[in-house]
This record gives C-alpha cells, structure tokens and sequence, in this order.
C-alpha cells in the first residue's frame, strides 16, 4: 500500500504561514489543526454545517460569568439575531448580570490581582478581572423588585415566560437611553427566544423574587412546565423532522437541564426518541473527577441524551469558553447566512399541548422489569 493511500481519508500538516490579514474564519480554518484548535475547529465546522443546516433547532446553554465579560453583547446577541439560536438555558447569575448592560450601568475592566479588601472599601464589586460599582447591585436590585411589584407577576409562571416579561421591560429602558443590543434578555424578547433557568433560586434575581414574596409578593416558579416545556421543544423539532442540536457553554445545571430533554420524552414519558442529534461543548472539566457534570458525548448516549448514529459528530473542545465563544460565532457569522427566527417563545402553549397529547396514552406503570413490589406498599 502506498503511502498516500494510507493517508488519504487524512489531511496532511502543512500550513501556510500566518500573515496578519487572516480573517477569525480563515484563521480557525488553515491554522487550527491539532489538539483543542484542531476540536475548536471540528466545532466551527459543525456549528456551522450540521447544527445550523436545514433549519435545525440549536440550544445553548450558559454557564460561568460571560455576560459581565461582555459576551452577551459581543457574541451570544448576534448569533440571536441572526437566528442561530433558537432556545437557551442560563444560570440566573448570567442574566442578573445581563441586566446592567441592558439598564445602561457601566462594568470596567480590571485585573485579578487587586487588593480585595481595599476594593470592599471602596465599594467596588470584582469578577475575577471585572469590576463595577456596589450600586450597579443595588439598582439593578431595585430594577427588579419595582418590576415584579405589577399585577402581571402576581402568579405562577415558567421561567421562559418571567424572562420574556423581564426582557420586553428592558427593551423599553434600552430604547429609552438610546442603546441598541445590548441585553441578552432584550434580544431574546424581540426574537422570541424562550429563555430558561435550572435553577431559579440560585442567583440574584432569585434572591429579590424570594425577599418579596415575604412581602406578599405572588411571583412564584413553575419548575414542572419548565422542564415538560423545555421537552416540548425538543419533541418538536423532532417529530418534523429537524435536528436538534445543543451548545454548550461549561457545563452544570444549565447543560444537564438541556440534555435531559431527551431522558424527559424517552425514559419518563415514554415516546419513541433516540437523543439530540449534535453535541458541542467548551469546557475545561475533567469526566474523570466527576467535573464534567457526569455526561461526555459517549456518555450521554448512554442515558439516550445523543443520538448514537451521530457521535461522531460530537465535538467537546477543552477550552475556555470566552475564548471559543468570539470565534465560534465569528465563524458561523462568516459562513452561514441568517436564518428566519423560529420564535419558539410565541409557540409555547401549542408545544406544551402537543407533548402533553403524545403522553396522555401512557398509564403511568413502569417501563422496567417490576422490580418493585408496588402492589404491598
């Protein structure tokens, strides 16, 4: 055999060399071809081929502190307004922290080796090598407390749907200070982009919500339509015939509630499904340490989370995700051109009704081998 013909399902190392007038799409393209560029460059290559081909539905998940980095702005609301994202699940830290790009507060940058406690005397708030003012809390704080304080958040409600309300009252203040794009939760509004939290409690705006109800406040979470939701999405797409896709950015809460779609529609409720079709994700855990929120694509398949006939495909690039993010969404922004919004967010009932219809049929017994004696508790 041949020495090309051995090779020949590989491409040969021999880049040109860099010139300095290299676009971010023709730099990941012909330089990064190893290690994690040469994932980072498998990832852009199917962000941009598969997921976003044939008008598949892309989910993104967000974790770490990337709004008060300015990713939200820079890179996560162009890719919304180009319609490359379709849904999203967030820590509540990354929108509570959207909101003062959204407020028009002012974050600077800073350095991680500053003097903590010369700062908490100051009044000055750090994230790493973020910094702002103890008032962009409190104001922020105030923002939402007066907001929840209105007749439409006196009731029970998904997440998606408090943070459509939430956005579309940013987009007003946006608008009344002269600023364009600048809160995630705003684009989402206008796009139509459900947004979901895991874990409503777990930030700031959960704090505010929680301090108010021993107000008498009636805002409360509806965990359960969040997650039938959320699978509601997913069996959409589905059943018509689309892909879906899931992005994700770290991994925790955020990543797992996105994945358990699939084990929602499958393993509890029943429906014939064979897992998410496309997997990318950007972290700088270990599976080995149990830090990989204990799903690796290979893994996930397992728990019927990824397709099988699609692993290949997959792609975990191990990575800092404020450094993939630009990139990635420089690439597909090059590549691919904008997609029709699908606007999910306007079609929540009928999707919640459509799933809630496909598991009507299902008796509730066990899909196991009854290996629990119910019938002598």
């Amino acid at each position: 055999m041949s020495l090309d013909n051995k090779f020949k399902k590989f491409q040969r190392l021999n880049p040109n060399p860099i010139g300095g007038d290299e676009t971010a799409a023709e730099l990941i393209e012909k330089t990064f071809l190893a290690y994690n560029a040469g994932r980072l460059r498998e990832g852009c290559k199917l962000f941009a081929k598969k997921m976003l081909a044939k008008n598949g539905l892309v989910g993104v998940s967000i974790t770490g502190a990337l709004t008060p980095a300015g990713l939200g702005k820079s890179a996560l609301i162009p890719l919304m307004k180009a319609g490359f994202i379709d849904w999203i699940v967030s820590t509540g830290a990354n929108l509570y922290h959207d909101l003062h790009y959204g407020l028009g507060m002012k974050l600077y940058r800073g350095s991680p080796h500053l003097d903590d406690v010369v700062l908490r005397k100051k009044q000055i708030i750090r994230i790493y090598d973020i910094l702002f003012d103890y008032d962009v809390l409190l104001d922020t704080d105030a923002f939402i407390c007066q907001l929840i304080k209105s007749e439409e958040f006196q009731r029970t409600m998904g997440t998606d749907e408090f943070h459509y309300l939430l956005g579309r009252y940013v987009n007003r203040v946006e608008k009344k200070l002269g600023l364009s794009a600048t809160s995630l939760v705003s684009a989402a509004y206008e796009c139509g982009i459900p947004v979901f939290t895991s874990s409503p409690g777990d930030s700031s705006i959960g704090m505010n919500v929680a301090a108010m109800a021993l107000k008498g406040n009636k805002l409360r979470w509806a965990v359960s339509r969040d997650v039938n939701q959320t699978a509601g999405i997913v069996y959409d797409a589905k059943i018509h015939k689309r892909t879906s896709s899931v992005l994700i950015l770290g991994g925790g809460s955020p990543k797992n509630f996105m994945l358990q779609t699939e084990p929602q529609i499958q393993e509890v409720m029943g429906l014939k499904e064979k897992g998410h079709d496309y997997f990318l994700q950007f972290t700088d855990a270990r599976p080995d340490t149990g830090g990989l929120s204990g799903a690796t694509p290979a893994e996930a398949v397992s728990w019927g989370k990824i397709d099988p006939d699609t692993l290949p495909d997959c792609v975990v690039c191990y990575t800092d995700s404020t450094i993939a993010l630009p990139l990635i969404a420089s690439y597909a922004l090059a590549k691919v051109k904008p997609r029709k919004h699908k606007r999910l967010f306007d079609q929540r009932d009928k999707l919640l009704k459509q799933i809630s219809r496909a598991f009507k049929h299902w008796d509730g017994t066990t899909q196991g081998n009854g290996l629990i004696p119910w019938e002598s508790l």
